[in-house]
């Protein structure tokens, strides 16, 4: 069903066409309608999907087509979002697409100065994006009124539980008007999440987009085993060779991405680094700058993960592989977005085979390993028994347990008669007895056969 046919307000539908979007994903699709109806939902689908505007969209539609309660400008949608980077997206989302609409919006996050937020958001606005922490700021300073609250969305619902703002959210929810729609958008979906619906929807739809814990498929995904210090060699010689023009690499720490980085430019490679550590500013120009086409390599840590959304990433390393199984999902969730396709790649030196394992695990498929033609290993990673070997392998270490702690052995079968055999042993138990009576009679100086003298 096409944008013009979900009864979405022409301004609206004029926004999204001058984006370039003609035709609703699935889970836009299914999404919207429900949203529209008025009900709470819960959208859970992979990341690169379209769940910010599966939510953004009915939001937008909401301020067009209802008046507001009072006169006076104040938030009626609230989206809380667990990244500064990811709040910004959202906010770019509704500018976008609210761009024929008369409407404010505000996106509310730490690492800047918190004045002229305050000064904007006095002034009036009708949608806040914010992370947890400073919207919690803003409440306890009185300078945020959320009474009139008409939509709540909590985007990556799971990333928010990961980064423990789960108190903090429900902190936020208390300050809400208990009428009110709440939507709820997830790549993956635990217990936790499940809990928290129950306490904050009222009997929600789920909607569930692909298989849960699996990468959408336009992602072509390659396990690439590496020792650890040929990990930048064989980056360089990947960007080289393969004609990487849009690069993004994910780093497990901030001390590594910014190694990573300088080696990258050692190299004659326009790339630049993100992560917390780097000011607002600098995030912003770095992002900036990667959508450009100014620098070949971004460089980022998980912490930035959920909020880079730059279309024609075509191509997502892991150069360390990831600790939790979730985060890989997110990390190459970042290319291969909507109908695009584009290419993962995780090096796999011989301190992450566990870590790969539990990924494989998680989303029920075994990589098999790629070796690089033309590039100088200085030695093989080895990633473990697998398949039927790994079935053989076991069976052969529980019979090596066997031998080592030594099962009894099965007696020999006597080919004697059965009852010649009991005799037989009668006849051995009264010989061994006899001999110990006369051995007790000569240490103890008894008599011993009759007729013998002292």
């Amino acid at each position: 069903m096409p944008f013009k046919m979900m009864g979405l307000a022409d301004p609206l539908v004029q926004g999204i066409l001058a984006t370039g979007y003609t035709a609703p994903t699935d889970i836009q699709s299914q999404a919207i309608p429900a949203i529209l109806d008025g009900k709470d939902i819960v959208g859970c689908a992979q990341t690169g999907t379209g769940k910010t505007a599966a939510f953004v969209l009915p939001i937008l539609n909401q301020l067009e087509t209802v008046p507001r309660k009072t006169k006076k400008r104040k938030p009626r949608a609230l989206v809380v979002t667990p990244t500064r980077e990811l709040a910004i997206q959202v906010e770019e989302s509704v500018r976008g697409y609210g761009r024929f609409m008369n409407l404010k919006t505000i996106a509310v996050f730490g690492g800047t100065r918190i004045e002229r937020q305050i000064s904007l958001l006095r002034r009036g606005v009708d949608v806040v994006v914010a992370t947890p922490g400073r919207l919690l700021d803003h409440i306890q300073r009185g300078t945020v009124n959320l009474s009139l609250i008409e939509m709540l969305v909590l985007d990556e619902a799971d990333r928010m539980f990961d980064m423990g703002f789960i108190v903090d959210v429900r902190k936020i929810v208390n300050e809400l008007p208990e009428e009110r729609q709440t939507l709820l958008f997830s790549a993956t979906m635990s217990k936790a999440i499940k809990t928290l619906t129950e306490s904050i929807q009222r009997s929600p739809k789920m909607i569930q987009i692909g298989r849960q814990r699996n990468p959408i498929e336009t992602i072509t995904q390659h396990v690439f085993p590496v020792p650890q210090a040929q990990k930048m060699d064989l980056l360089l010689h990947l960007i080289e060779q393969e004609n990487m023009y849009s690069v993004l690499v994910f780093s497990r720490t901030k001390r590594g991405a910014d190694r990573i980085c300088r080696r990258l430019k050692k190299a004659h490679v326009e790339a630049v680094a993100i992560h917390s550590n780097r000011t607002q500013r600098q995030r912003l120009a770095a992002l900036e700058g990667f959508k450009r086409g100014k620098y070949q390599v971004l460089v980022a840590t998980d912490i930035a993960a959920r909020g880079i959304n730059v279309e024609g990433i075509s191509h997502v390393i892991n150069y360390d592989v990831p600790g939790y199984a979730e985060d890989y999902i997110h990390r190459i969730g970042r290319t291969g977005r909507a109908t695009a396709t584009g290419d993962a790649m995780t090096f796999v030196s011989q301190d992450e085979v566990g870590n790969l394992e539990k990924i494989e695990k998680f989303i029920e498929r075994r990589f098999e390993p790629k070796i690089v033609d033309g590039f100088a290993y200085t030695h093989r990673v080895k990633l473990g028994v697998r398949g039927k070997k790994k079935k053989d392998a076991k069976q052969a270490k529980s019979a090596r347990g066997q031998r080592r702690w030594g099962k009894p052995k099965r007696a020999k079968q006597s080919t004697e008669p059965q009852g010649a055999k009991k005799t037989g042993k009668a006849k051995r138990a009264k010989q061994s007895g006899k001999a110990k009576r006369n051995s007790g009679r000569k240490r103890w100086g008894k008599k011993g056969a009759k007729g013998d003298t002292a």
